[in-house]
């Protein structure tokens, strides 16, 4: 098998492919020691052709694929999308539509984030050969063994597709993936921008002083990591943001004092502009601190037993309905919704609503019950006597 190399060759394989209804698309890609993605190669499967590219040839261009994935006549097909969209994002491409088979098979009931394999091995009855998983992509020249494992993964896909969406659409169930391929697509969950970076983490505060040295922090260690191409956690850790915003050093010996930031920091090339940008924050922390919307309930004593009982009810909604819990609801949907019948949560809204946030909230006024049926939860309505005749 011999991999695409020119922009000539990819020109010709993507003229081949438009007009197709989709294209299955994989990735193999290295991050571990960079902060931006390498991306070494990339697999395609249409109804009509086949590919492997390689995005490591000398004078590549990409751009005639890049097209394929922003013309939105073409359905992309990816599995556990996520990272393969990223990449495609940093590359001002951004496929739409998209259709993920990960969230597909949690919708038609293969399990919680379903693997890939898995999918292949239950709906093709295929068992796939993983010794090629673990190589390394971007070494050249690759092996024949290596690109039959990459570009099978691509005609898997292209066989699943069809079969999914054939069983979502009897079931109904076609639009709930949708509703969530609209959300993989929207470009600010992809966002790189260093003032935004702390919007990824947890602030544990709320003082105008401790969210703008967070913010500040954050947005530094974002920026020395794209500038440097190394990954967020080499240059600094989590905690030692939350550190820092809590201490708010103005000089080195308050940085070397501090338990999460790795001994002599200070004093390393990162140590001056850290500072700098504490201090920069700290001239006016009002303005500088990003506004965080805090919840107007307040947690009830009971909401912690509340959340407990919605688990159990998520879990018998799931399985009555065939669908991943994880695609219906998560833990932090189900404290909000514990602590507010108003939450603004996924859960309250649509499909989710129907399929479990009503009954949630029934759950709540007391209207539902949950009865152990041997070793199955059922849910049962409660009939509620009516209230006596005062006057009687």
């Amino acid at each position: 098998m011999t991999p695409i190399t020119t922009t000539a060759e990819l020109a010709a394989y993507c003229d081949k492919i438009k007009g197709q209804p989709f294209v299955a698309v994989d990735t193999e890609f290295m991050r571990e020691t960079t902060y931006w993605p390498k991306l070494c190669l990339i697999q395609a499967a249409a109804p009509n052709a086949e590919c492997v590219i390689d995005p490591l040839a000398e004078g590549l261009d990409l751009e005639p694929f890049l097209e394929i994935l922003r013309d939105e006549s073409i359905e992309k097909v990816f599995h556990a999308a996520r990272q393969d969209v990223e990449i495609f994002n940093n590359l001002k491409a951004m496929p739409k539509p998209l259709f993920d088979t990960q969230v597909a098979g949690m919708a038609a009931g293969y399990g919680e984030q379903i693997a890939y394999d898995a999918l292949v091995r239950q709906m093709l009855k295929i068992e796939l050969d993983k010794s090629s998983r673990f190589t390394d992509w971007a070494r050249r020249p690759l092996s024949e063994a290596q690109l039959t494992y990459a570009l099978a993964d691509v005609t898997h896909l292209a066989a699943l597709y069809p079969m999914l969406k054939a069983r979502l659409e009897k079931e109904g169930r076609l639009a709930w993936v949708h509703d969530e391929m609209q959300n993989l697509c929207d470009p600010a969950i992809y966002d790189v921008e260093p003032e935004n970076a702390w919007k990824r983490l947890k602030p544990r505060r709320h003082t105008s002083k401790y969210l703008a040295v967070y913010k500040a922090v954050a947005a530094w260690r974002e920026r020395t990591a794209q500038q440097r191409d190394q990954p967020r956690g080499r240059i600094l850790k989590d905690e030692a943001i939350d550190e820092l915003a809590t201490q708010a050093p103005t000089d080195a010996g308050a940085i070397d004092r501090m338990r999460s930031v790795p001994k002599g920091f200070s004093g390393s090339r990162f140590g001056p502009d850290l500072l700098d940008a504490i201090k920069e924050a700290l001239k006016d922390p009002d303005a500088y601190a990003p506004v965080i919307e805090r919840s107007k309930v307040s947690a009830s004593p009971a909401a912690g037993a509340v959340v407990e009982l919605l688990k159990v009810l998520l879990k018998a909604r799931a399985e009555d309905s065939g669908v991943a819990s994880k695609l219906i609801a998560t833990v932090s949907d189900l404290e909000q919704i514990a602590n507010d019948d108003n939450a603004k949560t996924p859960a309250l809204v649509g499909w989710r609503r129907e399929a479990f946030g009503e009954d949630a909230l029934k759950l709540k006024r007391g209207e539902l019950a949950l009865v152990l049926d041997g070793t199955r939860v059922r849910v049962v309505e409660v009939r509620r006597a009516p209230k006596a005749n005062a006057a009687e």
